[in-house]
């Protein structure tokens, strides 16, 4: 590969850096708060490329001007070490591949698939914030679980809230909501579920996005996989929706 080819290299996967930067594409691949990071890369990518280019140019108008020079007639012998090109590997065009697969292939994000068998990932808080007054209470699924299972609903009460996320069913057919939860990208996200419970619709496809409307419950179970906590939600109403434009959940390591 060519100092030139691989300019052009780093100035594709530059340009792509910044098309998933500047779109929601990237939100399937690191979490939200990665994005000035994503920008930034891409943006050195492509200056990088750039100046390779320049620099290749350069030096080919150097070696031009340098030909032209007339030089003795005892000049055409070859300097030891020189008239034997190097060739790179072909092997480096494999670069292509992620590139490629970054703008072509957009991967879906993770789903009841992973969800059921993965145990759920809740961990214990350092401590809680303040609610708002909502009623009803728009509230993320992890900060429902958490409060859940570590608070004991003490901070929910009975009040009325809602919570989004997607359905998972076990092998029993037991029904969960469910988030995944992200560290730092979709290579490390985990699932956060909650069991339901009440006014639950009488069909439920798996990956299907519900906006639940209810109320905390004490009824906890164990997930069949590492045994941890699952708490339950009172459904009073659930609809449909469209899969959120983030479909991972930030909120536990925050």
């Amino acid at each position: 590969m060519s100092r030139q080819a691989q300019a052009a290299v780093l100035f594709l996967i530059g340009t792509a850096l910044l098309h998933a930067g500047l779109t929601n594409l990237y939100l399937r691949y690191v979490k939200a708060g990665l994005q000035p990071l994503l920008l930034l890369s891409g943006g050195v990518l492509i200056v990088a490329a750039l100046a390779t280019a320049w620099y290749e140019w350069r030096r080919a108008r150097a070696e031009k001007a340098h030909a032209d020079i007339p030089v003795p007639d005892d000049s055409h012998e070859p300097e030891p070490g020189h008239g034997h090109v190097h060739r790179e590997p072909r092997i480096s065009w494999l670069l292509l591949l992620p590139l490629f697969a970054l703008i072509l292939v957009a991967p879906p994000a993770l789903g009841s698939y992973s969800a059921v068998r993965t145990g759920t990932a809740i961990q214990q808080p350092y401590g809680l914030s303040k609610l708002p007054s909502d009623n009803p209470l728009t509230l993320g699924l992890v900060d429902y679980a958490t409060r859940a299972v570590y608070d004991h609903g003490h901070s929910l009460g009975d009040r009325q809230l809602k919570v989004t996320g997607f359905v998972a069913l076990d092998k029993s057919g037991a029904p969960y909501l469910v988030r995944m939860a992200l560290n730092c990208c979709a290579a490390d996200a985990q699932p956060v579920k909650i069991a339901l419970t009440g006014k639950i619709p009488p069909v439920l496809q798996p990956d299907t996005w519900l906006l639940v409307t209810g109320t905390y419950s004490a009824k906890q179970t164990k997930d069949p996989v590492n045994n941890r906590p699952i708490p339950y939600f009172q459904v009073t109403q659930a609809k449909p929706v469209p899969t959120p434009k983030d479909p991972y959940d930030e909120s536990w390591n925050q």
